[in-house]
């Protein structure tokens, strides 16, 4: 789900004044300049206000924000939970009832304007492909670009330097390193 125009949705607490737009003067008023009640692109309170406002929606539709991370956010009602996690005007979900899902995508789309992007595969440059045999996580074009941008495109793979079967166990006599 992606927020349309995210930051032009918060609101600004500190005193802003801009200048009348060139092409967009009044020609009665001339040097008058605008007090701003809500955020602007370019703005450095533009990110915070738009984290508050959707944290405020968030936390009076019910959700708990994680303890640790700022930017998850749980709703829990009966037995299922929803699971909602934002990176700036990007976010993902997903719950243990469609319903509750459905109910969320419907509520954030009242709220504000958004864009409905279908089943998650591609988030801060993870891959994701989701099946019938569970969910699988994986950063193949991350390696593809990063071997393209130092000119290792055409190189050869090596296998593991190490035996992939191998099972290591805790070295009981060992001297302590913490």
């Amino acid at each position: 789900m992606d927020v349309k125009s995210a930051f032009l949705n918060g609101f600004i607490e500190e005193e802003v004044y801009v200048r009348q737009p060139p092409g967009f003067e009044s020609a009665k008023f001339p040097n008058r300049v605008f007090k701003l009640r809500k955020a602007l692109y370019g703005l450095k309170q533009a990110p915070r206000a738009w984290y508050a406002r959707l944290k405020s929606f968030l936390l009076k539709s019910g959700f708990v924000m994680g303890s640790v991370d700022k930017t998850l956010f749980l709703l829990s009602r009966g037995g299922d939970t929803l699971i909602v996690q934002i990176y700036v005007d990007d976010i993902i979900f997903g719950g243990s009832s469609h319903a509750l899902v459905s109910s969320f995508a419907e509520q954030m789309s009242r709220e504000f304007e958004m864009s409905l992007m279908g089943e998650l595969q591609f988030f801060l440059g993870l891959q994701i492909k989701q099946g019938p045999e569970g969910t699988f996580v994986h950063q193949a074009k991350y390696t593809k670009d990063i071997l393209k941008k130092f000119g290792m495109s055409d190189s050869k793979p090596m296998t593991t330097p190490m035996s992939t079967n191998m099972t290591l166990d805790a070295d009981e006599d060992g001297e302590a390193v913490d």
